[in-house]
């Protein structure tokens, strides 16, 4: 990028930009690099709205194009806190939510890690399909959150799953809550290593679901010499108990 541009970007101003399109018209001709700091990125860093929205006016390509550390503009804008900017950006196109960045990380799963519930809320309801994207781990959302201790956002995340009404919500909920990352390990199995699995306790998880390591969750709850043992295992037995009542729901209403 010329340097000019990148000094015009940082500082935001469009008419720099338009001067220096005129001396030459191929100025923004970045598409045959695949991975480059646009002036898009540059204004997202640098929280610089109004020039951001004018190049996306120019070249919407920009907003899913990867820079050199495999960041794209909605990257860059929440890393540095530019809140304003990532609404922005949603406004001109929702699907930004499902961006792959790297490691395979997207703004969702950006937001669940740092657990930023306002922004989680905004994802969600921007582009609510973004629950099924994974990382390079097989990690969803629920379990980046759940990895780096984000209870909070946990909570929102199976409570939005849980209630939110959509088409194949449903069918999405019990594959999601069940999902098992590159460690063959469910979302019940990382609560439980982590002594929470009563975070679960209201869901569809499968108890006897088995790891890489061949353990379901009380495997697991029986290796450990933690206190809270007692306390685990009850949570487990009230899960045993629910999928009971749920399969005698089921057959009552089919008899």
């Amino acid at each position: 990028m010329d340097p000019r541009l990148k000094t015009a970007a940082q500082a935001g101003d469009i008419d720099v930009m338009y001067t220096l399109l005129k001396e030459d018209a191929k100025l923004l001709d970045l598409n045959g690099v695949s991975f480059v700091d646009t002036p898009l990125h540059v204004a997202a860093s640098e929280g610089r709205i109004l020039f951001a929205m004018e190049i996306m006016r120019l070249k919407p390509s920009f907003a899913r194009k990867s820079n050199q550390d495999g960041f794209s503009p909605i990257h860059l804008a929440l890393q540095n806190g530019n809140t304003q900017m990532v609404l922005r950006l949603l406004d001109v196109d929702r699907g930004l939510v499902r961006v792959s960045g790297r490691e395979g990380m997207t703004p969702l799963h950006y937001v669940a890690k740092e657990g930023n519930i306002e922004l989680l809320l905004v994802f969600l309801s921007a582009c609510p399909k973004s629950f099924e994207d994974v990382t390079i781990r097989n990690e969803t959302a629920l379990h980046i959150a759940l990895k780096n201790g984000k209870v909070e956002a946990f909570e929102v995340l199976v409570r939005w799953l849980t209630y939110a009404c959509y088409e194949e919500v449903h069918q999405l909920e019990k594959r999601i809550l069940n999902w098992k990352d590159d460690d063959g390990n469910t979302l019940l199995h990382i609560a439980t290593i982590r002594n929470q699995p009563e975070l679960l306790l209201n869901s569809k998880v499968d108890v006897n679901a088995k790891n890489s390591a061949g353990l379901t969750a009380l495997d697991i709850i029986l290796h450990q010499s933690s206190s809270d043992n007692i306390r685990i295992r009850l949570c487990y037995v009230v899960l045993e108990l629910r999928k009971e009542l749920h399969f005698l729901i089921v057959a009552s209403h089919t008899t």
